[in-house]
């Protein structure tokens, strides 16, 4: 086995998809008798069937059917564990932990985050931000380069604070 098989977690420079590098780390869970591990891609797993995809149907009207295996996507799963992070944060914070096993098996599938420093240097080299009415408005821009590599809120709070 490989030494990029050997631990959880995944980054965009892995040969396999994050999909596919879910499947692998379930195996290991299960081998190793990893419940935690095991239960936690379970959960990213399970939330598969809310991917849809728009159909029409016979008569024109619209609807949506789950997607199938190979049509999920990086970005789709990807989502989830946002998602289940941000439920994970919420759920710690009332009960005012800071951290837990769960949060940082998820947290070792996100790609790695951009930095402060990164997102300043990208906007003062590639936006004008003298063309928005107010700065707000190069949310879109900033998130649509970087995309789930970077933290809304910290982009948020950039842009509010000037840099």
């Amino acid at each position: 086995m490989t030494e990029a098989l050997s631990a959880p977690g995944w980054n965009p420079d892995l040969a396999l998809s994050l999909q596919d590098k879910l499947k692998e780390d379930l195996k290991l869970a299960l081998r190793a008798k990893n419940d935690t591990l095991k239960n936690t891609i379970r959960q990213v797993m399970s939330e598969f069937f809310k991917l849809t995809v728009p159909v029409t149907l016979e008569g024109g009207k619209k609807s949506t059917r789950p997607k199938k295996s190979d049509e999920i996507t990086n970005d789709d799963i990807l989502g989830i564990i946002q998602g289940l992070i941000k439920s994970e944060r919420i759920v710690l914070e009332a009960k005012k932990e800071a951290t837990s096993e769960y949060l940082r098996i998820l947290e070792s599938y996100l790609p790695r985050q951009v930095s402060r420093e990164e997102i300043v240097a990208w906007i003062k080299g590639n936006l004008d931000l003298g063309q928005y009415k107010n700065r707000m408005q190069a949310m879109g821009a900033v998130m649509k380069h970087f995309g789930k590599t970077a933290d809304g809120k910290l982009v948020n709070q950039i842009l509010k604070d000037g840099f």
